[in-house]
């Protein structure tokens, strides 16, 4: 044999048994199935939380609760939030972060507010009216429906069907 063919060979080796090492040189926790079944209860369990912290918010915007009870509620949410989140940081410690538990759960309610945010509130209704006006005079060349006689769709503006040739009016 060559000596190019040896080292080859021996390269070869080391490639593969580097490969099927790999697994054992990583720290990686593999978790159970149950650790996993419990992660995935508490990670729904926080998902409810962040909704429910949402329309809390919502609701005290629209003026459902009074001014008195929304901190103690809010308060109670969040430690609720904070407590799921420091198991879940117990379960998943390659997860864990250095964020505050209540500043998360925060950030998340917010992150799920703000398309309600892009919206502006303070609109009257004439202002509505001149949007929906607006939309409505949009959508006046658009589609009138289908033709009768084919099916094909068909524009207002339309007075004989593009394809088959009918008399619309």
């Amino acid at each position: 044999m060559e000596l190019g063919s040896v080292f080859l060979i021996l390269a070869v080796l080391i490639i593969v048994g580097v490969y099927l090492y790999a697994p054992f040189m990583s720290r990686t926790r593999h978790l159970s199935t149950d650790e996993m079944h419990e992660i995935s209860a508490l990670k729904a369990e926080r998902d409810r939380i962040i909704n429910s912290l949402q329309e809390l918010d919502f609701d005290f915007k629209l003026g459902k609760i009074p001014a008195e009870d929304y901190p103690e509620q809010r308060a109670e949410m969040l430690k609720k939030g904070s407590d799921i989140l420091r198991q879940l940081d117990e379960l998943e410690p390659l997860i864990s972060s250095s964020r505050d538990a209540q500043s998360r759960i925060e950030r998340a309610a917010a992150a799920k507010r703000a398309d309600s945010a892009d919206v502006e509130s303070d609109l009257n209704d004439e202002d509505v009216e001149n949007m929906i006006a607006a939309r409505r005079k949009q959508h006046k060349g658009k589609s009138a429906g289908f033709c009768p006689s084919c099916g094909k769709p068909i524009l207002t503006i339309d007075n004989f069907c593009p394809s088959c040739g009918k008399s619309l009016k």
